[in-house]
């Protein structure tokens, strides 16, 4: 029933947006957060990557493993301007939002030190895949060795 929701609701993700996109392979950051749904908001744990620009989430860790599976959703953090802690919004200890100019989503960590890893890991990110900086000043993590 809750696929097809998704796919009623459009919100499967398009292929385009993780094409070539291993992330079942070496991510920058990988681990269990609590994310606040788009439509309905509640809170649900979802297990979560950040590679190349682009942080998918997934229904649990082993659907992350698994070449070819598709994500439960994708960001491209160079469109997103802010990663901050968020408590205050959301009245919960270890919350921290990510925004763009016109969307924000709600995260919650295990912990304080796990939050601040994800804060710091994403911001890196997006100043690493933000539109102001050229192709070849972003790092290639697949491919340096």
């Amino acid at each position: 029933m809750e696929s097809i929701w998704r796919i009623a609701t459009g919100q499967d993700p398009n292929r385009e947006d993780y094409e070539g996109i291993e992330f079942w392979s070496n991510p920058e950051r990988s681990g269990w957060l609590t994310k606040q749904g788009d439509y309905i908001k509640t809170w649900r744990r979802r297990w979560f990557v950040l590679k190349r620009g682009k942080l998918l989430w997934f229904k649990d860790q082993a659907a992350a493993g698994i070449r070819g599976s598709t994500p439960r959703g994708v960001i491209s953090v160079g469109d997103c301007l802010t990663v901050k802690g968020a408590e205050d919004v959301v009245n919960k200890p270890f919350a921290f939002e990510l925004s763009s100019g016109s969307y924000t989503m709600f995260f919650i960590a295990d912990n304080e030190k796990e939050k601040e890893e994800w804060i710091n890991s994403i911001g890196r990110s997006i100043v690493q895949h933000s539109r102001s900086v050229t192709d070849s000043e972003v790092l290639d993590y697949d491919h340096r060795r």
